[in-house]
């Protein structure tokens, strides 16, 4: 009996260490450097068009301060035509503002200012951990809120987040944001079922995941149960685009789908044929393009 006790003493030592370790694990930052970003931008696509604006003074530098006083980094594209509409754009995990360009010229040539930034722990930022939308929601918050603040000619305001940024930009909605529109590229619903296809592969029990999440708020202050932007969509009617590549398999198109049946509000949902995760824009520009503009149209914004 005792030998029993001691057996079962070990293996709940060892799970909770395991537990430990990859609450650290997927809640750390790797991030980018901005060289290394942005050769991989360089690597898919030209940025002579981001260059061309800089060089007309277009591209203007500042940062903006969160609720805890956290500072973001933050980049605004002029339009070289005069324009009121603005849109915010947030990338996804271990990368920075240069990630969100990919999407920025489909903007401009919308007729939109683009405002780009480094999400918390990513880029020019301070280090921190991740908390996967719990505390980058309100690092949006804090970018609508400046955006009205900093630029009187506002009379359109959307965002537009990949992945991490996506479910940021979802998880906002809780708020009630004063924007008008967003659109979520590959967002996920819960940060807990897309850790649970990690453990799949890496052929651990799926309980894993649960036990990770107590460890995560006891050396975090957050569980991955903080962590679920599905759940403000509850009355949400601020219009949403979702758009997802078809071949996402690690987050999977199921969030999208399980995102557009939670909001209350008008939504279109679109899936990139052949697009992996995060890959749908540039997969297919054409198809991506005309169903953002699309949708701006059936909202009455174009």
């Amino acid at each position: 009996m005792i030998i029993i006790i001691i057996i079962m003493l070990i293996l709940l030592v060892i799970i909770a260490g395991a537990g430990w370790y990859m609450a650290g694990f997927s809640m750390g930052i790797q991030p980018q450097t901005y060289e290394h970003a942005r050769k991989w931008q360089e690597d898919h696509y030209s940025l002579d068009w981001y260059d061309k604006l800089q060089q007309q003074g277009l591209v203007t530098d500042y940062t903006v301060e969160s609720y805890d006083s956290y500072v973001l980094h933050t980049e605004l594209l002029r339009n070289p035509e005069p324009s009121d509409k603005y849109m915010i754009v947030s990338h996804g995990y271990t990368d920075n503002h240069f990630g969100a360009l990919k999407y920025s010229k489909m903007y401009l040539d919308l007729g939109f200012n683009v405002i780009v930034y480094d999400l918390r722990g990513h880029g020019a930022n301070e280090s921190t951990f991740c908390t996967y939308s719990a505390r980058e929601r309100r690092d949006v918050l804090a970018q609508i809120e400046d955006c009205r603040k900093r630029y009187a000619n506002v009379e359109t305001l959307g965002i537009h987040g990949e992945s991490l940024g996506g479910a940021s930009s979802i998880a906002c909605l809780e708020s009630k944001p004063g924007i008008d529109f967003v659109v979520d590229d590959c967002g996920f619903s819960n940060i807990s079922d897309v850790l649970k296809v990690g453990v799949k592969h890496m052929k651990l029990p799926a309980f894993m995941v649960d036990v990770a999440s107590v460890m995560a708020k006891l050396r975090f202050g957050y569980s991955y149960r903080d962590m679920r932007p599905i759940e403000s969509l509850a009355g949400n009617q601020i219009p949403i685009l979702f758009l997802h590549g078809e071949k996402d398999v690690f987050i999977t198109p199921k969030h999208s789908y399980d995102m557009q049946k939670a909001t209350t509000g008008y939504s279109e949902l679109y899936l990139i044929q052949g697009a992996d995760h995060a890959m749908s824009v540039l997969t297919d520009p054409e198809s991506y393009q005309k169903h953002v503009e699309g949708f701006l149209k059936n909202i009455g914004i174009l």
